[in-house]
């Protein structure tokens, strides 16, 4: 029996190819270091390498329960805003870098199978969302795509002052 091929898989795979593009770039920038040098704040900022693993992991399942579930869904995951950005007592980078290919798989699979990528809901209550405005699922996965594109370049700036390596050039 095969699976019936819904109308829009073309722009579905390209949601997928891109973000798993992005995914990559960022993953990419980990490539060959110690749990260490992921740990390690390399500007003036807070950011660092494993952190940006764990920010994009947390923020792709909790856009991915807003798809599913809604801004309930979405606010029932517990957020630390400043524990997000950092690499915690104990975590590593191979374990993150797992958590992460784990909620892209997720991602990927709603990406392919939702039924639906024009319904739009309700954001959640918070200052940065204009009030009563509401996100489709193809939103939110062009939102994922943006957000992990930038924290790639992120990623790269951080990698290029640790050690002089480049994602591209």
């Amino acid at each position: 029996m095969t699976t019936p091929q819904l109308p829009d898989a073309a722009e579905r795979a390209d949601l997928i190819e891109t973000l798993d593009k992005h995914r990559g770039f960022l993953r990419y920038t980990c490539r060959e270091l110690t749990d260490e040098q992921a740990a390690t704040r390399t500007t003036v900022s807070a950011l660092c390498l494993g952190g940006l693993i764990k920010h994009v992991t947390g923020v792709e399942a909790r856009w991915t329960s807003f798809v599913t579930g809604g801004a309930a869904a979405m606010e029932a995951q517990p957020v630390d805003w400043e524990g997000q950005f950092r690499m915690a007592e104990g975590e590593t980078l191979a374990g993150l870098l797992d958590a992460y290919a784990e909620v892209a798989r997720r991602t990927d699979e709603l990406i392919a199978t939702l039924p639906d990528l024009s319904a739009p809901q309700p954001l959640p209550e918070r200052p940065w969302f204009p009030p009563g405005t509401a996100w489709t699922p193809r939103r939110v996965f062009l939102h994922l795509i943006a957000e992990t594109s930038q924290h790639a370049g992120h990623a790269d700036i951080i990698r290029e002052s640790l050690d002089g390596a480049k994602t591209m050039g």
